[in-house]
């Protein structure tokens, strides 16, 4: 059994990920449940400047898409919900969220291309929200001040009854830091996107595999990302299927691949 926790659909930016790719990977490849988000919500381009408005779509919008890609794909597609924090929580989003439950199971932020900082009020509120349906917060980390995992680590502090994904541990970073705040806090969990194996044993040392879950942003580079990065490199991924079985227990590897998944995001198995 495999749960991938970090994939998405929707095309923005330079990105094009279909659905039709993405059941086409989990078929190829072996993974039986995808947890999925919608990037259309982004709202800031690469260098951090605002889309123009024809570029923007409204989270309500993105939602819908997301709620129709799982309807029609029942038990493999669930959703995180992909917010944008500089929007007004309507009763309307409040609603699409208590009629959708079974297959909404958390609340997405990527503070980068939202142009926000994770600490602030605009994304507070979304975490206060999560709070209120007792959903799990999965936020991209990186190494800009808006999106370092220190902002993550802080939110989680002072939520602690909120369970708090730190996708990437960091991404571009050696993901020491994100270990080490993920050490400090029972509820900050860490993903496996674009994190090597190395640091993910790491991880397993410092924190535990309980807190620790497979993910891959597939499909950012293309249908075959499991296999393939953009350069047409083997994927680190093909690790996580293969040899990382035999370096940790095998409890380790099923709490890693998907128990921890079932258990925090509440999917039957």
């Amino acid at each position: 059994m495999i749960i991938d926790t970090h994939v998405h659909i929707g095309t923005s930016l330079n990105f094009d990920m279909k659905e039709e790719d993405v059941l086409y990977s989990l078929e190829k490849y072996g993974v039986d449940i995808a947890v999925v988000s919608n990037c259309e919500a982004a709202s800031h381009d690469h260098q951090r400047q605002l889309l123009p408005e024809s570029l923007q779509k409204s989270q309500i919008q993105c939602l819908e898409r997301s709620l129709r890609f799982a309807r029609e794909n029942a038990g493999k597609i669930y959703l995180q919900h992909w917010v944008k924090p500089m929007e007004e929580i309507t009763s309307e989003l409040k609603g699409m969220i208590e009629q959708n439950l079974d297959v909404i199971k958390g609340i997405k932020f990527h503070p980068f291309h939202a142009g926000v900082s994770f600490n602030s009020e605009d994304c507070e509120k979304y975490v206060r929200l999560a709070a209120e349906y007792n959903l799990p917060v999965i936020s991209h980390t990186g190494t800009e001040f808006d999106d370092n995992p220190k902002r993550l680590f802080e939110m989680a502090k002072k939520y602690p009854e909120v369970p708090f994904v730190m996708v990437h541990l960091g991404l571009g970073s050696d993901n020491r830091e994100a270990i080490e705040l993920c050490s400090l806090q029972k509820n900050l969990y860490g993903d496996t996107t674009w994190v090597s194996v190395k640091s993910a044993l790491e991880f397993i040392n410092k924190c535990g595999s309980h807190r620790l879950m497979f993910g891959s942003d597939s499909p950012i580079d293309g249908k075959d990302t499991y296999a393939f990065n953009f350069k047409g490199d083997v994927s680190l991924y093909q690790e996580y299927f293969g040899e990382f079985r035999d370096m940790v227990s095998p409890e380790d590897y099923d709490n890693i691949m998907y128990r921890n998944a079932a258990r925090l995001f509440k999917i039957d198995t």
